[in-house]
């Protein structure tokens, strides 16, 4: 009776061994990346760097504009929150604790508690005019300060 054909390519009495022992004559080479460029197309290895020069200044996150940027933009938000958000709080507390002064009327039967409800609106407008204009006045110089530094560090890294 002929031996039914091996279903083993690789040898057709020996079953496939995925990790054959090291003295094994089925081991096959063992994977060491030669020394030379393995594909002709590849490009050369780059060049080892040259000394590096120190900055005449600090590096830009480390830079004291930044904190200076950091407590301008602090600043804005806490005006611009405590604008919007005091208001709305002493309008909170005036309800709570001060009833009849809320539903006093103003002229023409108005109540107060309506009055200054309504002023809430002018109130966050001027929230955002303050948020805007500390913005113009202290925060974007700074930024644009900022951004030109990181312009001219840019190009002073890309010239070595």
């Amino acid at each position: 009776m002929p031996a039914a054909p091996s279903p083993y390519p690789h040898h057709p009495r020996r079953p496939y061994d995925p990790h054959p022992s090291p003295g094994s004559p089925y081991a096959g080479p063992r994977h060491v990346s030669p020394a030379h460029r393995t594909y002709p197309w590849q490009p050369p290895a780059p060049p080892p760097p040259g000394p590096h020069r120190a900055p005449r200044h600090a590096p830009l996150g480390h830079h004291s504009d930044l904190r200076r940027l950091r407590g301008a933009y602090r600043w804005q938000r806490r005006t611009a929150t405590l604008t919007a958000l005091g208001y709305f709080v002493l309008f909170l507390v005036l309800s709570a604790f001060a009833p009849s002064f809320m539903t006093g009327t103003v002229t023409g039967g108005v109540p107060t508690g309506l009055l200054l409800a309504l002023l809430q609106v002018p109130v966050t407008w001027l929230a955002v005019a303050l948020y805007e204009g500390t913005a113009r006045r202290r925060v974007d110089p700074l930024a644009d300060l900022i951004r030109r530094q990181a312009a001219v560090d840019a190009r002073r890294e890309a010239t070595r």
